[in-house]
Formats: structure tokens, C-alpha cells, sequence
């Protein structure tokens, strides 16, 4: 795991460096409007579609990251980490690129299209308990084998390689006023915010997180990282405990962590597939939640919001809202 120390965490310079070493693979997702969406909203929303990657998730660019540092570096070993899926798919296929082996510790609860997609790209998965714990043991126990860790956000060129949607974000839509993004372990709102405030300075930049995985607003209440929480929410994706590299950044950088309520992420579904047309994964849907339940902080501004993934199974909650 990458250290903590001030003077080494990731820069704008390295997020740079970083989209220029990914660029050739991977998507540079479209922007999208809806006017209709907006005025369900109250504001103007610029949707940054991360599900349109290949992956169908933003984890594709920390990933081919990571690994193509560990080629600059002189390092060949396999490598592995832990994931509720789209990490462990997005690492899988960089390492499969990149002629190595990737295995991937994965919570028994998964979602099975997650689970299919770290193998189709060539991974092999490792079943643990849902709890962090067991996920951090079964990564430590394939590093004692020689395999060299690529956490799934506490790693700088992780947190580098996330943060290059930002940036291309703020290149297609240059005047936002708001940048909103999920957070759970936070390597993609770390890299985001340095992102925002290099660029602009003075942009509101705000994290979005389910009420049953709210561990970044606890630490953010707190002043400090909490070290545990028991998650409880459909959104897979986000719980993870907000990292010891990540949260220091957050603290640093973010505005605000908004928790929202697990009925709404099923409604920001509903409205990015009414109005974009595309289905998105309950932890993407964090971002159209908290403007639905805080309006009045939104209202007449625009927003741009990275929508982090696609890789969703439809259930019949989903189903059940027309």
C-alpha cells in the first residue's frame, strides 16, 4: 500500500502523466445532457458516462495504471487484490494485456454479472466473507505467495489513474460549477478533487454516498478515518471503508460527503434510464439521489457528475418502479 505521507500523495502533475499512459486503452467516455433530466433536477446536470468504458466502470483507468507503473518499474510478478467486482474485472483485463496472471478476492455476496465479468477478462476469483477484514486477509495471503498488491483505491497510481475522468470531464465541460461524484473506498472522488482544485479552484467538489455505507461522512464528522463500519446498502460498489491514503485528501479537498436514502438510488436509476436511456449501477445513482434530496443546493447551477458504472443485474425493485 502506498504511503501516507504528505509530501508523496498523487498530484495533479501525476494525474497528468497518468491519463497519457492510459489514453491509447481506454474510452474517453462522452458528456451528456438531458434538458428533461434537468428540469426534474433543478439544475443543469453533465453526466460524465464512465459505464460507456469498456469495463463499463471508471475502475479500468487506476488499473491499467497500476500496471503499466509496474512494467516502467521493472516489476513482472502476477498480480491480485480485492473487490466487489468491477476493480477485480478492469484489473484482470490489464493484467491479461500486460501478460500477467490476476487474482481477485471477492465477497461471496457479489453480484454474479460481476463475478462473471473478472473472469471473462481473464481472472481468477477467490470467495471471502463479506467484511472488509476478510477481504484485506485474503489479498494479504496471496501477497505472502509473491503476488504484488494493486489495492482497489488506497494506491497512488490507482488514485492517479481515477482521477483522469475528472480531467477529461473538465476538458469537455469546462464551466461547471459543482463536481459530484460517489465515494466508497475514494480513489475516484481523491483524484477528482485534485483534479478540481488545480483547475478551478474554486468549484464546489462534493462526495455522494448511501445513508447504510456512510463511513467518509462519519470520518468526515470526526476529523478522522473511522476504522470500522458494517455496511448496509445495495450499492455494492461503495462499501468499502474510505482508505488511509484516500481519506486524508478527502478531508483536504472535498467540500461535502452527502448520504442518501437506498429507496432514492433506485429513483436516480429510474431517471437515468428514462432520460439517458442507459442503466446505471445503484452506486452510480448516489450522485442523481443526493441532488433529489437536497435540491435547494443544486438548484440553477450546473453539475458535472461522473457516473461510475453499468454493470448492473436488473432485480425485481427495480423492475417494480415501471
Amino acid at each position: 500500500m502506498a504511503s501516507t505521507d504528505q509530501d508523496n500523495r498523487p498530484d495533479f502533475q501525476r494525474i497528468q502523466a497518468a491519463h497519457e499512459r492510459i489514453r491509447r486503452h481506454i474510452i474517453r467516455t462522452p458528456v451528456v445532457n438531458s434538458p428533461e433530466l434537468d428540469r426534474i433536477l433543478g439544475c443543469q446536470l453533465y453526466c460524465k458516462c464512465e459505464n460507456l468504458q469498456g469495463m463499463g466502470a471508471f475502475k479500468i483507468r487506476g488499473a491499467t495504471n497500476a500496471v503499466l507503473r509496474l512494467r516502467e518499474r521493472g516489476i513482472a510478478s502476477d498480480v491480485a487484490t480485492h473487490s466487489s467486482g468491477n476493480h477485480g474485472a478492469a484489473l484482470a483485463a490489464a493484467a491479461t494485456l500486460d501478460g500477467r496472471q490476476a487474482v481477485v478476492v471477492m465477497p461471496d455476496d457479489c453480484v454474479s454479472a460481476k463475478v462473471h465479468n473478472v473472469r471473462r477478462h481473464g481472472g481468477e476469483v477467490r470467495f471471502c466473507a463479506a467484511s472488509q477484514q476478510a477481504r484485506e486477509e485474503g489479498l494479504a495471503r496471496l501477497v505472502e505467495r509473491g503476488m504484488v498488491p494493486v489495492h482497489p483505491y488506497d494506491d497512488e497510481d490507482i488514485i492517479c489513474g481515477q482521477g483522469t475522468a475528472a480531467l477529461e470531464l473538465l476538458k469537455q465541460q469546462p464551466d461547471i460549477d459543482i463536481l459530484l461524484a460517489p465515494v466508497g473506498g475514494g480513489g475516484l472522488m481523491a483524484g477528482s478533487a485534485i483534479v478540481a482544485r488545480h483547475l478551478r479552484p474554486d468549484m464546489e467538489v462534493i462526495a455522494a454516498e448511501p445513508q447504510g455505507a456512510a463511513d467518509t461522512a462519519e470520518s468526515m464528522r470526526q476529523g478522522k478515518r473511522v476504522e470500522r463500519w458494517q455496511p448496509n446498502t445495495m450499492a455494492d460498489g461503495l462499501r468499502a471503508l474510505v482508505g488511509a491514503l484516500t481519506f486524508p485528501i478527502i478531508l483536504d479537498l472535498v467540500d461535502a460527503v452527502l448520504t442518501v436514502q437506498e429507496d432514492n438510488l433506485l429513483v436516480g436509476m429510474k431517471q437515468v434510464k428514462d432520460h439517458l436511456d442507459m442503466l446505471i449501477e445503484p452506486s452510480s445513482a448516489t450522485v442523481i439521489a443526493a441532488i433529489l434530496e437536497q435540491p435547494e443546493r443544486f438548484a440553477g447551477r450546473k453539475v458535472g457528475a461522473i457516473i461510475t458504472g453499468g454493470n448492473v443485474e436488473i432485480d425485481e425493485g427495480f423492475e417494480s418502479l415501471g
